[in-house]
């Protein structure tokens, strides 16, 4: 789905960041290969790992264990996913050079690229990357990242509590949030008629061809788990088979107009579709030109999706990579990301520095939500090889995926 519409320029917010955000604006979701979908191209048996082996040359830090962090930080992340002059104030507030490039186009295709070294633990260009949850506990399972130092990250503490204590990372060992974002319902007001609340309004007859679902099983599936009392957190082959039997009713119905990605967004705004599974970050942008657009998290509940900050183990600058860290996790300088990015922010506590950014951001829920949304919305648990691969052929069965 592409970004056509440019957002307005808001009282507080500084006039060249408005500039970046209308040129070339795209969601940063759109570059997302697909949370399982993705992961279960990502499995790989222990036959290769043999194969390739973990003898390859090893990397070394570019600081002295016991000196302040230093030299040059390489940095791979998504497009369009880092605030104007960020950069500039980090490196002049730390001395440490950043080579930042737009380069992790997609989960799947950055851990082709990166598989075989990193197996063999070579440089892989980069010490520090930002892939989606599962991803990043995928590299952590196989082994290829390090931990990420208390000591070197203090601003650990201004994580959220529900992002700090996550079942897939508890404490933030391995892994640093760096923006999320809601997986909800949204709606066309013109095209329903009325406020939908739950995931049954978007069975009402009165919508039949009208209504669109994600063909992601995680983005799909995770919202109507929590309406049947199932929860994606500790997810079985019975609470998933159950949400996936409910789809397929719904589309042998006639009610589900197609299974999307990031596509559904012309649709909704034109009232083809008239509700859609959606992200939150889509329809802050959509709203600018279609008022009528509306987002919900179903009263049962949404997920959560989270970009995270890795340190690969072939990294060359462990302490720059933690100074960085530290630098984003600081309220007044993620202020600026969030103003950017318009994605949900993974810190607390940051109304007040939104409002000296971007009063806007600040009190738009969908950017800012309130701690009872927060509270509503849950994160799937890291899922196993085998759990992935069965969830997916499962629902791909219902989708044509």
């Amino acid at each position: 789905m592409s970004r056509d519409t440019a957002p307005e320029l808001r009282p507080g917010m500084d006039s060249h960041l408005h500039a970046q955000l209308t040129v070339g604006r795209t969601t940063r979701r759109r570059f997302i290969g697909g949370g399982a979908a993705a992961a279960a191209a990502l499995t790989f048996g222990s036959s290769w790992l043999t194969a390739c082996g973990s003898d390859g040359g090893t990397s070394s830090s570019t600081t002295e264990d016991g000196g302040p962090a230093g030299g040059t930080l390489r940095i791979s992340n998504w497009p369009l996913y880092m605030a104007d002059g960020f950069i500039a104030a980090f490196q002049t507030a730390s001395g440490i050079t950043v080579d930042y490039k737009e380069d992790f186009n997609d989960n799947e295709q950055w851990f082709a690229k990166v598989k075989e070294p990193l197996a063999r633990k070579q440089d892989i260009g980069a010490d520090l990357a930002v892939p989606t949850t599962f991803l990043a506990v995928r590299l952590h399972q196989l082994g290829w990242l390090n931990d990420i130092s208390d000591e070197g990250v203090p601003n650990k503490k201004n994580i959220r509590p529900d992002l700090l204590e996550a079942g897939v990372d508890p404490g933030r060992k391995f892994s640093a949030p760096y923006m999320s974002g809601l997986v909800g319902i949204a709606y066309n007001r013109a095209a329903t008629g009325r406020d939908i609340n739950t995931i049954d309004d978007m069975w009402d007859p009165a919508f039949k061809g009208r209504v669109s679902l994600f063909s992601d099983p995680q983005d799909g599936l995770g919202m109507i788990m929590l309406s049947q009392g199932n929860t994606p957190e500790s997810p079985t082959t019975d609470s998933v088979q159950q949400a996936i039997d409910l789809v397929r009713e719904q589309n042998d119905r006639g009610q589900i107009r197609r299974f999307t990605g990031n596509d559904y967004a012309e649709d909704l705004a034109a009232g083809n579709i008239a509700v859609a599974q959606a992200y939150s970050g889509d329809v802050v942008q959509l709203q600018a030109d279609n008022p009528d657009l509306r987002f919900v998290v179903p009263e049962t509940g949404a997920t959560t999706f989270v970009d995270t900050m890795v340190i690969p183990y072939t990294t060359e600058n462990q302490k720059a990579a933690e100074a960085w860290i530290n630098y984003v996790y600081d309220r007044p300088n993620y202020a600026k990301l969030v103003a950017y990015t318009q994605f949900v922010p993974v810190l607390s506590g940051m109304t007040e520095e939104l409002e000296k950014v971007d009063p806007a951001a600040a009190s738009n829920p969908l950017i800012n939500p309130p701690q009872e949304i927060l509270d509503k919305s849950k994160s799937w648990a890291a899922l196993t090889d085998e759990q992935t691969q069965e969830y997916n052929t499962a629902y791909a069965a219902v989708t044509g995926g």
